[in-house]
């Protein structure tokens, strides 16, 4: 990633200030969604289905968890600094 903020090593300071990922994690949490419905969902109980399955709920969460810091506690944190 070529941002500053992206470039740091602890994961604290990057999550939610990057947009970029956002970007990435919301287009990889929909293609995989897209993915599984149209080429897996007629066999859930398959290793394939799982796993792709799996790789949307990690996509998913940490896209989450990048939307709740970015809205919630790095508003927060800013206003308890005023």
């Amino acid at each position: 990633m070529s941002c500053s903020t992206c470039q740091e090593n602890w994961f604290w300071k990057k999550i939610g200030r990057c947009m970029r990922c956002v970007y990435q994690l919301t287009g990889l949490s929909l293609l995989s969604m897209a993915i599984w419905w149209l080429v897996f969902r007629d066999t859930p109980k398959s290793i394939e289905s799982i796993a792709l399955l799996c790789a949307f709920v990690a996509f998913t969460g940490l896209l989450m968890l990048h939307l709740w810091m970015r809205w919630v506690v790095i508003p927060l944190r800013t206003r308890q600094r005023k």
